[in-house]
């Protein structure tokens, strides 16, 4: 399982996604779930995806063999007029993996390849955009009403983004609330680990402003764990005093 979260702010984009994958509880591995392209002073694009590994590195490796291809080949994501045909690639480059490979599989491949993946980014005079692609490769946008996204493992960590976001929020605390989430998500559920990949994309800056990988023993993760952990018990114990007395 995983856990990816995508938000977005007045001031740009903040993605954050652990890097846990699992077959059991005796085969854990680390693979990284957040890529990213650049084409400096132009545009900025990251995906960060969740679901069947096999499915997700497919795409990811044929969205970065076009990155990599020569100058006369196209790139979808790099070339793309907008946001919104990067989602729609990226959703047909997702439904045809899928598709494909639950073919060659039989009966057997029904179900088991499934995947995600949220696309954040921005192109030089349009707005940050924020995308939620799902397996079937049709998609929805961020809004005012719905703006951050999560994929994977999700339940654990929603409340306390409800709870804490908000649209003029500072990037410094963006980036805590999420710590909080995941650290939350962590604590609930064995399928999800560090370390933590965390990208923060500044409005029309087109390059990561922030980027950084939160290994297990981060001093400052551990921080914010701990004091969260006992700044809920605080609160707790503050709410009025309940009596069994009628």
């Amino acid at each position: 399982m995983t856990y990816c979260v995508g938000m977005m702010l007045d001031k740009g984009l903040v993605l954050m996604s652990d890097t846990r994958t699992n077959s059991g509880v005796d085969n854990i591995s680390t693979f990284r779930k957040m890529f990213y392209w650049t084409v400096p002073g132009e545009r900025i694009v990251a995906l960060m995806t969740a679901g069947n590994l096999a499915t997700t590195q497919a795409v990811i490796s044929r969205l970065q063999e076009r990155s990599e291809t020569p100058a006369n080949r196209s790139n979808a994501l790099l070339e793309a007029p907008t946001m919104f045909q990067m989602a729609v690639e990226t959703g047909r480059l997702l439904r045809e993996t899928i598709q494909t490979s639950q073919t060659s599989n039989g009966p057997l491949g029904e179900g088991r390849f499934t995947a995600s993946i949220i696309l954040a980014g921005q192109i030089k005079g349009m707005a940050p955009r924020l995308f939620m692609i799902y397996p079937e490769g049709n998609f929805i946008e961020a809004s005012l009403d719905t703006p951050f996204f999560q994929i994977g493992e999700t339940k654990y960590g929603r409340p306390i983004i409800l709870r804490g976001y908000d649209h003029g929020m500072s990037f410094e605390d963006a980036v805590k609330l999420l710590m909080v989430s995941f650290d939350s998500t962590l604590k609930a559920n064995l399928s999800v680990g560090m370390p933590l990949d965390l990208l923060v994309i500044g409005r029309d800056s087109f390059a990561p402003l922030h980027e950084r990988r939160i290994e297990i023993d981060d001093p400052y993760f551990e921080g914010i764990s701990s004091t969260w952990g006992a700044a809920l018990k605080a609160a707790v114990l503050s709410l009025a005093p309940y009596t069994f007395d009628d």
